[in-house]
Parts: structure tokens; sequence; C-alpha cells
């Protein structure tokens, strides 16, 4: 059965830009009303944000708190319960992704990535859970934002593929768990967007799309319509979806 997510309430963390706030915005396309979290977005960033999540006619409100620490998860469902009082979709965006060959990533490195990328959407899924209970079925819908570290080894980014297979163990240990009322996915995005902070070429980033089967790079829209399709879809749950055109099977 199709779902129709008309007045629903979302929380999408770090989605005041990038592939979360696409996220945010085809989401408040289909009308939902959207809590908006952020943690160190410029001011500017988040009002345009809002905005356009505003003209599709939904509600939005923003809210600043750092998830690396669990008052920042207590910050966030506070500011939830004050505006909405209810949850029907938590999608678990926010990550930190740190460059370090192994034997260079230090304590702190590890604790933040584990913090942001594991810890925060565990606790995050425990509470919407809580919130999500009281939903008539088809119920509520999280969804974990994975990546190539689900699907294997990778040596760049060591500590941060550790924390993106152990998010992808939590959602499938969600899953079965919250099941049937509340459907848990993830979702395995490839290059949709070039890496903040990082200067590269068009030509480069061509050069990444040829990576992968279909030979092109993608945008954050496909991440975000694969996050509506999932929400809408209430017979999938447990589920790995690879937005990546194909980049996981070289």
């Amino acid at each position: 059965m199709r779902i129709d997510l008309s007045d629903k309430v979302a929380v999408v963390t770090g989605s005041a830009r990038r592939v979360g706030g696409a996220i945010a915005l085809e989401l408040a396309k289909q009308g939902v009303n959207i809590l908006v979290h952020y943690h160190r977005a410029e001011a500017a960033e988040v009002r345009d944000t809002l905005n356009a999540i505003k003209s599709q006619g939904v509600d939005a409100h923003g809210i600043s708190s750092d998830l690396s620490q669990a008052e920042g998860v207590d910050t966030l469902f506070a500011a939830l319960q004050e505006r909405y009082g209810r949850l029907d979709i938590a999608v678990n965006n926010a990550s930190v992704f740190q460059k370090r060959p192994l034997l260079d990533v230090t304590l702190a490195d590890w604790d933040q990535t584990m913090a942001v990328n594991l810890r925060a959407p565990f606790l995050i899924t425990q509470r919407a859970a809580r919130l999500m209970a009281e939903n008539p079925l088809p119920g509520g819908v999280i969804i974990n934002i994975c990546d190539a570290g689900a699907d294997g080894p990778w040596k760049d980014y060591p500590h941060h593929g550790i924390s993106k297979s152990a998010l992808w163990m939590l959602t499938q240990v969600s899953a079965l768990t919250l099941g049937p009322a509340i459907r848990v996915n993830a979702i395995a995005p490839g290059p949709v967007m070039k890496t903040a902070g990082r200067a590269i070429t068009d030509e480069d980033w061509a050069r990444v799309g040829e990576r992968s089967v279909l030979r092109r790079t993608g945008k954050p829209e496909d991440v975000a319509r694969a996050v509506v399709y999932l929400c809408q879809e209430d017979h999938i749950t447990g589920e790995l979806l690879h937005v990546n055109a194909g980049e996981h099977l070289r």
C-alpha cells in the first residue's frame, strides 16, 4: 500500500543544507511538516531551507543541537514535543566524515565519529520508537543514511566505515525489533555531492562517477526521492537501498 504522507511530521538530522536539506524539502513536497535539525550551519542556510520548506505549504521549525552529546538528542526531542507532540518519520542523516589512515585515527576522532554516526541514531531510534508506538498502523518510519561503509572495508575512512557498517546492523536489529508498528530501512548513497571543504574540479568529479556501473555521479535529490519512496511503501523494512549508480557492484 502506498502511504499518503500529507500532514505527517518528520525530523531530519543535519537538514539545513546539502543532502539533508534535499531530503527535508522532498518530504515537504509530499505534505510533511519538518523539524529541521542542524549544528554548524550558517544562519542564512537555515533561513533559506526553512523558507523553501514552508513554500510547500507545510510547517517547518529549526533546532540546533550537538548530536555528539547525548544532551543534543534531548534538545532535539524537546523541540519536537513542544512544536508537534508527535512523530511519524525520523531520518538519521547527520554525519561526520573524516579521512584518516587507520594508524592515525586518534581516540578523539573515533569517539566523535561513533557518537554522531552511531550513538546518536541509536538514541534517536529509541526516542522515536516510543513516540511512534502511539501511531496507528501502518505506523512510523525510521531511515538511516549509510554509505559505502555499509558494504565493506573502506581503507581511507576506517572509523567512518566502521560506524556506517554498524549503523546498517542497527537498522536490521531495529527493523526486527520494532515491526510491525515501525518500519526501519537504510539508504547507501554514492557520490551525489562534492565533499564539503575539499576542492575538486569538474573533471575529477566526472572521474569519480566513472567508477560506477552507470558511469555518472548523482545528485542529492536522488537520495531524497529514495527517502520518500521508503516512507510511502508499507511493505519494506530491514532493507538497504543503494542509490549509487551501481558503484557497490564494482
